[in-house]
């Protein structure tokens, strides 16, 4: 029998998928809302994403099924949500789940009172009782009973959990004075406490499942570029190494799978998501710069083709990402059996199968992920095969292997294109051009900017998302923070100060908007946002960055700028406040300990001026010096940019270097600007 919901108005690829479930899925809105409290039904929200391994096992096996949705719709309003969608509502209901279970994680069901208070939840439920679980249908019977027979226990135990959500953000009110006592020993004592949890052996940080952690990653190549510590070195390198022989990257077409279930980067979960590759070309660009290895431009290069080829629009917008599982099967549509491999390639399968360790009974779940346990450098010294030779014979091969997957069932791709994550992307494309030089990565990054201030934006505010021509939700404070990020790395490359201009807008319409009197730290939502229970002010890090700590570089970088104290206090006042926790937990605040790094070696102020600006600059971006500010003046039209006054703008070449409130003389060639710069 054929079904169909509200969800079959949804733009979201993941509601879409549950369009014709026999549950009677509505989505999050003010008349679903307002049905509850008419109908004073408890509220099942069901929240998960297109790419979900255990979302999809759910739904086949239990909101597909007729009984089951039976008892869904007879005793709970169900609303679906999307939380790529809707990051604010995931963020509240995880943390009431994390409350009571101690866990979380996707399928998050939780169910509510009509007034949006949680009192009980969970994630993944069995169909059948099993991993030490009640069934989904025992759950929904229970919870349909409780609500109805002890409703007064029911609403106090929501109550009391609301109280606690919103005392979790109590933190952000202390009022800081912004001194500290951080120095350089500070930072060693972060790195120290990052490698106590590093795998020694196969890279990365703690055990599996493993994440890419590219945070860490990146303040230990910082780390060493300050101090020369070598054991911070080695640890990001074969950090970056691991993860890219292994079966986590995509070794046919390029681009990376979200964790890995292993110690050794070897089986991923197989989804493909924007932000996890936007965040690895960003940390293998800075590698590139530090060590001209080509293992990493290599990586780069390969890795855009991908996010070209599979996840960009003709807009120059970029989806979300690509499912784990084709035909109901996670990882089909990437592994291989010998003897696919052996009549596609014929008398080049063996080596071919050597290399990437395929096995005829499989190497994982009778089938093979391909993988290396060492670069091609070293397989072709160990068979005596020129570098080049055996590099053009593997190419040939992974073109002939992407030709034969091209025909095959491909997963889901998610579509939709979200603000947040596109600016990330667009960093990576930035930060992949100051590495590289390959100007096709600053063009894309300008067509993209372009389309998300044009498409995502209005004269009033900024939108989450983006498809069919439409933007919709209002934009989270992740959502303005990478976009200010992205503006200034733009500037940067390109030597246009519109988008500095732009993004000092961007910040000011964030402190009006997302924080109060109050708080010291930035709310998730706009300040009057209505149908949330909870304000929610996030500090550590995710699989994405955390939106606070992004706006605090933003802020260090146009206090500079633009000569902003005010801002440049605030900044100073955050990072103080958080002292400890970066100190003692710099897995989860490697972004905040990024900026500490900064803000102790502090950041060297590069104004390039001439008709030779943009070469000059190109020449100094491609250095490895992270801690920099870098602005282009081409003529007299900007003297109202504050880093500029005092500065002559000259028809020849001239660099100005200054740090701490001091400046060297001029310079009029890169050459010798570049060995004061590198010091």
């Amino acid at each position: 029998m054929q079904h169909t919901n509200q969800l079959i108005h949804s733009l979201s690829p993941y509601l879409q998928q549950h369009a014709h479930n026999p549950v009677n899925w509505l989505m999050w809105s003010d008349e679903t809302l307002q049905k509850a409290q008419q109908e004073n039904k408890p509220i099942l929200v069901s929240i998960g994403y297109s790419s979900c391994h255990w979302c999809h096992v759910m739904e086949r096996e239990s909101f597909e099924d007729e009984k089951t949705a039976a008892i869904m719709n007879e005793h709970f309003i169900n609303i679906k949500i999307d939380r790529e969608e809707r990051p604010d509502l995931d963020h509240i209901y995880m943390d009431a789940v994390q409350a009571m279970t101690g866990s979380g994680g996707w399928p998050l069901n939780v169910f509510l009172t009509p007034n949006l208070k949680p009192f009980y939840g969970g994630t993944y439920f069995p169909p059948i009782a099993a991993y030490g679980r009640m069934s989904w249908t025992e759950t929904l019977i229970a919870v349909s009973k409780s609500f109805n027979g002890k409703k007064q226990e029911i609403e106090m135990q929501a109550e009391k959990l609301t109280e606690h959500l919103n005392r979790s953000n109590q933190f952000a009110k202390n009022t800081s004075s912004g001194s500290s006592s951080f120095n350089d020993e500070t930072l060693d004592i972060i790195a120290q406490n990052l490698l106590k949890n590093a795998d020694k052996n196969w890279g990365g940080f703690g055990n599996a499942p493993k994440f890419p952690q590219t945070f860490s990653i990146q303040y230990l190549l910082r780390h060493y570029h300050f101090t020369k510590d070598e054991n911070a070195l080695q640890q990001a390198l074969l950090s970056l190494d691991k993860m890219i022989l292994g079966g986590i990257y995509d070794q046919i077409a390029g681009g990376f799978s979200r964790y890995s279930v292993d110690e050794k980067w070897f089986a991923p979960h197989f989804e493909k998501m924007l932000y996890d590759n936007a965040l690895l070309i960003n940390v293998l660009s800075e590698a590139y710069q530090l060590t001209k290895k080509n293992l990493y431009k290599e990586t780069i290069e390969q890795t855009l083709a991908f996010i070209e080829r599979e996840m960009m629009s003709e807009e120059f917008a970029f989806y979300s990402a690509l499912d784990a599982d084709s035909e109901g099967v996670e990882g089909k549509f990437y592994t291989w059996s010998k003897q696919e491999i052996e009549n596609i390639l014929l008398e080049d399968a063996a080596l071919f199968c050597e290399i990437y360790q395929v096995e005829e009974i499989g190497n994982w779940e009778h089938t093979n992920i391909l993988w290396l346990d060492k670069t091609i450098e070293n397989i072709a010294v160990e068979k005596n095969i020129a570098v080049i030779v055996l590099k053009e014979k593997i190419e040939r091969c992974k073109q002939l292997l992407l030709k034969k997957r091209a025909e095959r069932i491909r997963p889901l791709l998610d579509d939709k294109t979200l603000c947040s994550w596109n600016a990330l992307i667009n960093i990576a494309y930035c930060k992949a051009y100051a590495a590289t030089g390959v100007s096709h990565y600053k063009n894309i990054a300008e067509k993209n900017i372009d389309f998300v201030l044009t498409k995502m934006m209005d004269k009033e505010q900024l939108f989450h998302c983006y498809k069919n021509n439409i933007a919709y939700n209002i934009a989270f404070l992740d959502d303005y923070a990478y976009l200010i990020w992205a503006l200034i790395h733009l500037q940067e490359i390109t030597g246009n100060l519109n988008y500095l201009f732009k993004a000092k807008e961007l910040l000011l319409f964030v402190e009006a908007n997302f924080s109060d009197n109050e708080n010291l730290f930035f709310n998730y939502t706009v300040t009057n946002q209505k149908d949330i229970i909870a304000q929610k002010i996030e500090v550590y890090d995710g699989a994405t960055p955390s939106a606070n700590a992004v706006l605090g570089h933003c802020l260090q970088y146009l206090s500079i700028v633009f000569n902003d104290d005010k801002i440049r206090k605030r900044f100073l006042a955050m990072i103080s406040c958080l002292e400890q926790a970066i100190i003692k937990y710099p897995n989860s605040f490697c972004v905040w300990a990024i900026l500490l790094q900064n803000n102790i070696k502090s950041l060297k102020e590069i104004v390039v001026s001439g008709s030779q600006a943009n070469a000059a600059a190109l020449h100094i971006i491609e250095v490895y010096q992270p801690n920099k500010v870098v602005v282009y003046w081409h003529n007299d039209n900007q003297k109202d940019l504050p880093i500029l006054f005092g500065k002559k703008s000259t028809e020849d070449l001239t660099i100005y270097l200054c740090q701490n409130q001091t400046c060297l003389p001029s310079f009029s060639s890169i050459e010798n600007f570049l060995v004061f710069y590198n010091i």
